[in-house]
């Protein structure tokens, strides 16, 4: 086989997190799949997957093959389309993952003006608040407030922003206005749950002293999109971004609380742990749908600012 076709093999196998969907979707065999697979290490003579009944996960080799795969394969394609239409046509797929609100209130409309102006690019956007390796993902781009922690991720910000505790006029009639954060373990929290971790550990800081909370929730969620409509609902207090809220907050759907304190899921006494940025793989080739559609995002969010 040429080293194209175990390109566009070992692509396919972590694009479907297994050896037997990976030869589905080709039309080959497990046993062929395998079998491909083991000479493909043997020729460079590195491990390019850890390999289980259940789970594959790439090596660092792996992970660098990968990445040369992608692009090598986006350049292909490219090239293709050049040869067929006589003009580099922005084309193929783009995946996106973004968490919920900001996906539904931002990030669709977005891509629909895109898409006006690229109709051959296929977009695919995920909606979800959890944490991806993007390098094992298939994913192109990932919003997320903060930043994650790899040297191989280049991260663009998109937007300022803050977090803030909001609830809804109601609910604070009902049950109290907040002064100080320790006044909470009165108060009903609604909070999320991310990578199966209860984000219940509330951080405070002002001007003196930082103080850490442990809230006691009275409802959990991993869709922010859920936990903002429970504070919509009158369900309790929530720890949000300004950028979900502050349609809510301008229409006094929903009033902020502690004001006076910086907030946060963590230690961090930085406010850019809560800016939103776009992230994707580092690499030195990036397709052209990629480039436009990232300028295209950073654009749409300056207005905003």
């Amino acid at each position: 086989m040429d080293k194209f076709s175990d390109m566009t093999l070992f692509a396919s196998i972590v694009k479907n997190q297994g050896l037997a969907a990976a030869g589905r979707e080709l039309g080959l065999s497990p046993a062929t799949v395998t079998a491909r697979l083991q000479s493909l290490e043997d020729r460079y003579g590195v491990r390019l997957l850890n390999r289980s009944t259940r789970h594959i996960s790439l090596t660092d080799s792996g992970a660098m093959y990968h990445q040369a795969c992608l692009e090598i394969i986006d350049s292909v394609k490219e090239t293709e389309n050049l040869l067929q239409t006589g003009t580099k046509e922005v084309r193929g797929t783009l995946k996106i993952s973004a968490p919920r609100d900001i996906g539904k209130q931002y990030i669709s409309p977005i891509l629909s003006e895109f898409n006006q102006l690229y109709p051959e690019v296929i977009p695919y956007l995920y909606l979800n608040d959890n944490l991806s390796n993007l390098a094992e993902s298939g994913l192109d781009i990932v919003i997320r407030y903060g930043e994650l922690a790899d040297s191989n991720l280049i991260s663009r910000k998109l937007a300022s922003s803050r977090r803030v505790l909001c609830a809804s006029p109601q609910y604070l009639a009902k049950k109290g206005t907040p002064i100080t954060p320790q006044d909470l373990a009165q108060h009903d929290c609604l909070a999320m749950v991310r990578s199966n971790e209860e984000l219940k550990t509330w951080h405070f800081q002002d001007e003196e002293q930082h103080n850490v909370i442990t809230v006691l929730p009275k409802r959990f969620s991993d869709d922010g999109e859920v936990i903002r409509q429970w504070a919509l609902d009158g369900a309790g207090i929530a720890l949000k971004s300004i950028l979900d809220v502050q349609e809510d907050i301008k229409k006094q759907r929903l009033v902020t609380v502690l004001n006076g304190y910086m907030k946060n899921f963590n230690a961090s006494t930085s406010s850019a742990g809560a800016d939103l940025n776009v992230i994707y793989l580092s690499r030195q080739y990036q397709p052209k749908r990629l480039r436009l559609f990232v300028d295209f995002l950073i654009e749409h969010f300056s207005s905003l600012r």
